[in-house]
């Protein structure tokens, strides 16, 4: 007697035992029940989910001896018939195979006639995206004016090769990937039915190797029992299917904990030599990853979501401590990201020892406590030289993890350094006594690392500490004759007050640094102009003037009634109080009106008489 798989042995018979497709099923059934049915469906989604399976349910349901209902009754002659694919009114075409034209107007041909023994005349067209364009063509009447009693039906698993004329004529429904959980419950009553002792980790490893799909699943079931025999266990699903151990993945992540590189490189050697499927392990680190950030995120009361035994909750339970959040979050991602080009990859066994290695060292690579939160927090570059003023060679420049503005430094009587914090810049005091060792200090000495942005015009150089005991440059001396010949006496320069001996630092000119200042102060709820308008306009600022270039009309709108809370940003930020100019933009202009000024400029004139030539094209930058 002939073998019949697991999938054809329990293939459903009625929409009840469809696993999944709620939707589909009750739009179909009540369909069927009420006698209001469409001229064509089509029915789209991955494979193994049920769709050919779902439209044979349906034809019998319209040609079934007791319709209109809403399921076959699979007892009569009608649902038999149709069932063992021998019913004369219910075609299954392989679009494949019947894919031209030809194949269209002869199917055409045949659905003017009648049904000769069921209620309708049902045609279910399989892998329907493979008919050619003419036979989509072929059909587009049929399909908008068809013969009472016919009923088309089109499979697919690739809906976006379909012409848009044809999906607009047809019902569409999108089957949807199962649940881990329902193909989970699907096994398990299979299982039940042929009467065979299982393992749960077992039968969930399956449904999550089969990654939706229920034929899938029933195939990996087949395959595994094959070896198994009677009894279905973890171990032998794991070595027929090619998949890793749970031995295998706990002493990885303890080689991770620990930074074992040795370890992780001969692990990487077992699985290629093993044969192990590297997709899917790729996916199986991921759900471990997810799992044990999970756990050292909420503790043991995640376990309940996350559907583990109980020898895998204690497992990832000892696991979660060894790492911290900030290393699991990023490894995550780091995983998630690679996994499509580990499958792609010429050399997939080489790529996934480079992630693994990566993984292991990721708190080396990058501090995590000390990630920068945007791009504009990075460090700048360090200029030509290799070095950084009044930095030792070799040593790298401080992290700039604030969107404030420049903090400067001065030193106490002790040589500590001195941090003063303003609403919008800081203060540097030095005393008398430290300020014979002032240039010294910033030549030996590597100033308390300041958090602020790189300023462009410093080239992100340690903040300078000035000394109130000497000539600040910009200042005019005691006893120093000025540009008229008179003596004046020592002032500080406007935008540098000297009343309590410390000085400010010049406004910050960078304006991209300024827009990412108001989207960190508007992330931490104080009052800030809307980051993504200052975005859209270009800037031209000085110390003194501030002069934006709304790209549109709207935006300039929009800058205007923001005027207030721009200017109150610059005097948080430090950049004290320039004049804000908003310079309308200008008036969109055609392209001949920009021909004809450029044609009209004096350089022109030699130029295009004595080339004989024209202008054809001209764009506004």
């Amino acid at each position: 007697m002939k073998h019949l798989s697991l999938a054809a042995r329990y293939r459903p018979q009625t929409f009840a035992e469809v696993a999944g497709q709620d939707t589909v099923k009750a739009v179909l059934s009540r369909a069927a029940a009420e006698d209001k049915v469409a001229a064509a469906y089509l029915l789209s989604g991955t494979r193994g989910v049920g769709k050919t399976t779902i439209a044979r349910i349906f034809a019998k349901a319209l040609n079934c001896e007791h319709a209109p209902g809403p399921e076959p009754c699979n007892q009569c002659s009608q649902c038999r018939k149709i069932t063992q694919g021998s019913h004369v009114d219910v075609a299954e075409i392989d679009g494949a195979s019947n894919n031209s034209v030809e194949d269209a107007r002869a199917l055409r041909e045949t659905i003017g006639y009648a049904p000769m023994e069921g209620r309708y005349k049902v045609f279910i067209i399989d892998e329907a995206h493979m008919l050619s364009r003419n036979a989509f063509n072929a059909l587009l009447k049929t399909l908008e004016e068809p013969p009472s009693r016919v009923v088309f039906i089109f499979a697919t698993t690739e809906v976006h090769k379909f012409p848009i004329t044809i999906v607009s004529r047809c019902q569409h429904f999108v089957f949807r990937h199962l649940g881990e959980d329902a193909l989970h419950a699907h096994l398990c009553d299979v299982l039940d039915r042929e009467g065979l002792s299982y393992e749960e980790a077992a039968v969930r490893l399956i449904a999550r190797r089969a990654a939706g799909s229920v034929r899938d699943s029933m195939s990996l079931l087949d395959q595994a029992l094959a070896l198994g025999g009677d009894s279905l266990t973890a171990d032998v699903t794991r070595e027929v299917l090619g998949l890793a151990g749970q031995e295998l993945f706990a002493s990885l992540f303890e080689a991770l904990a620990g930074r074992d590189c040795p370890t992780v490189a001969e692990l990487s050697r077992r699985i290629a030599a093993q044969g192990v499927d590297i997709g899917f392990f790729v996916r199986e680190l991921a759900g471990h990853l997810r799992t044990l950030f999970l756990l050292r995120q909420a503790g043991a009361a995640m376990l309940p979501h996350l559907g583990l035994t109980r020898d895998e909750a204690a497992c990832w339970q000892a696991l979660a401590p060894r790492f911290t959040a900030p290393h699991l979050h990023a490894a995550w991602q780091m995983t998630l990201d690679a996994q499509r080009g580990i499958v792609q990859n010429p050399e997939p066994a080489a790529a996934l020892e480079l992630l693994l290695l990566n993984l292991a060292l990721l708190p080396q690579l990058l501090p995590l406590e000390r990630l920068p939160e945007t791009p504009a927090d990075l460090p700048a570059p360090a200029p030509a030289a290799g070095t950084m003023p009044g930095r030792p060679a070799g040593q790298p420049p401080a992290p700039h993890t604030s969107c404030a503005p420049p903090v400067q430094t001065g030193r106490t009587e002790g040589g500590e350094p001195q941090r003063l914090a303003g609403p919008g810049a800081a203060r540097a005091v030095r005393t008398d006594a430290a300020a014979p060792a002032a240039e010294e200090d910033a030549e030996s000495e590597d100033p308390a690392p300041a958090r602020r942005l790189p300023r462009p015009q410093e080239e992100a150089a340690p903040a300078p500490v000035v000394d109130v005991a000497r000539p600040v440059p910009g200042m005019t001396p005691s006893g120093e004759k000025g540009t008229d010949g008179t003596e004046r006496p020592e002032t500080p320069p406007a935008d540098r007050p000297e009343t309590d001996g410390t000085t400010m630092p010049s406004a910050p000119l960078d304006w991209t640094a300024f827009c990412e200042y108001c989207r960190t102060e508007q992330a931490e709820g104080r009052p800030s102009p809307p980051p993504h308008l200052l975005r859209q306009m270009r800037a031209e600022w000085t110390p003194e003037r501030l002069r934006l270039y709304p790209a549109a009309g709207q935006i300039l709108t929009q800058a205007e009634k923001h005027r207030a809370a721009i200017l109150t940003a610059l005097a948080d930020y430090g950049a004290g109080a320039p004049t804000l100019e908003l310079v309308p933009p200008r008036p969109h202009r055609s392209e001949a009106d920009l021909i004809e000024e450029f044609r009209q400029r004096p350089e022109m004139q030699d130029c295009l008489s004595l080339l004989n030539a024209t202008i054809k094209h001209c764009t506004e930058v």
